[in-house]
């Protein structure tokens, strides 16, 4: 094996022990997970919004971030159920920083070890003011440094076909998101929520274990080959799929970033176009009513800041703008809350 050995990780007792949730904190999350379970169940009629910065970082960002976002969070907070995006783990194409887990400063060396404290702490701080946090699985072998904080987690697009990433989603007791593949296809989407709603035999740990399959698995429409799959007929295919294949409480998130945000005039992505997006999938859902019951919610790419910077360009942590995604494009605070208030109108 070609590798070498950079450093000794904590354990997931010592990081839990050294950044504890507390029982309270515990509770909090285990009725933001009933929250959304209830949504994806059609028991709660409120919608989801998945939002925050494309990468949660700095973390004094995403912190000012959260706190700018929360009147607007507490205003609404009976039409939508609020989840903030706490990405940590940045998925690439090719090669490039993949998250403050793997290299909080991305000015120095990877510190695996900083990187946990630093994400934990962070995810602690935005709990805190009383949010639900969400992210993405990309290593599914790092699930025990921040499980129990999560109430909303995704498999990203590269990830959906792959069997280890079903296999997890079908063992872990919170709702996740399963992403359409990168090709756009919506009916591959629809095969990873099923495989994660399934129960799966695999070996783990020198233990051959059965997972129950997760009931709360559902879709995501990202868009994908340069074309996106919001519009309508995507929207009524991918609910028809969903009930053809016999779901268990099928449920569909819209993401308004990614290759759905993508300007068919420029063919570039173009985050200022996420308002757009939605107001799009919400005269869908008024057309074809059967879209306003399988439609649970939306994720939003969004930060202090519109747009994103590229960090290879500046040369050093001072140069970096903060509140500015140096990941993908995000709709910055104020027309975000604008984006909000009037999604909470149209529920209304």
């Amino acid at each position: 094996m070609s590798y070498q050995v950079i450093a000794k990780l904590p354990t997931v007792q010592e990081l839990h022990s050294k950044l504890p949730l507390t029982e309270e904190l515990h509770e909090q999350i285990q009725n933001d997970i009933q929250d959304i379970q209830n949504i994806l169940e059609g028991k709660d009629s409120r919608k989801i919004m998945i939002i925050g910065p494309c990468s949660a970082w700095p973390s004094e960002s995403v912190i000012e971030y959260a706190k700018a976002l929360l009147p607007i969070k507490e205003k609404y907070s009976h039409r939508i159920k609020f989840v903030m995006r706490v990405y940590i783990q940045k998925p690439r194409t090719t090669v490039g920083w993949v998250g403050p887990v793997n290299q909080p400063n991305p000015f120095e060396d990877p510190d695996l070890t900083k990187g946990f404290e630093y994400c934990r702490k962070m995810m602690l701080d935005v709990i805190k003011m009383g949010y639900a946090i969400a992210d993405e699985i990309l290593y599914t072998h790092k699930k025990g440094y921040f499980t129990d904080l999560y109430s909303w987690v995704a498999i990203g697009a590269r990830s959906t076909e792959d069997q280890e990433h079903r296999i997890f989603a079908s063992m872990i007791d919170i709702p996740v998101g399963m992403k359409n593949s990168t090709d756009g296809n919506i009916q591959k989407g629809v095969n990873s929520v099923i495989a994660a709603q399934y129960s799966h035999n695999f070996a783990i740990a020198g233990d051959q274990i059965k997972t129950d399959g997760n009931p709360y698995a559902h879709l995501i429409l990202r868009g994908g080959n340069g074309k996106p799959n919001y519009d309508i007929d995507s929207l009524i295919t991918a609910t028809t799929s969903l009930a053809a294949k016999g779901v268990e409480n099928p449920a569909i998130i819209v993401d308004l970033s990614h290759d759905n945000s993508i300007d068919p005039e420029t063919g570039k992505k173009d985050p200022l176009r996420q308002v757009e997006i939605l107001h799009s999938v919400l005269e869908s859902m008024e057309k074809e009513p059967s879209l306003y019951t399988s439609i649970k919610g939306f994720m939003v790419e969004s930060f202090i800041e519109d747009g994103n910077q590229n960090i290879k360009a500046c040369t050093s942590l001072d140069n970096v703008k903060k509140g500015l995604s140096i990941t993908d494009g995000c709709i910055g605070i104020e027309k975000t809350i604008t984006m909000i208030e009037d999604f909470a109108e149209k529920l209304g």
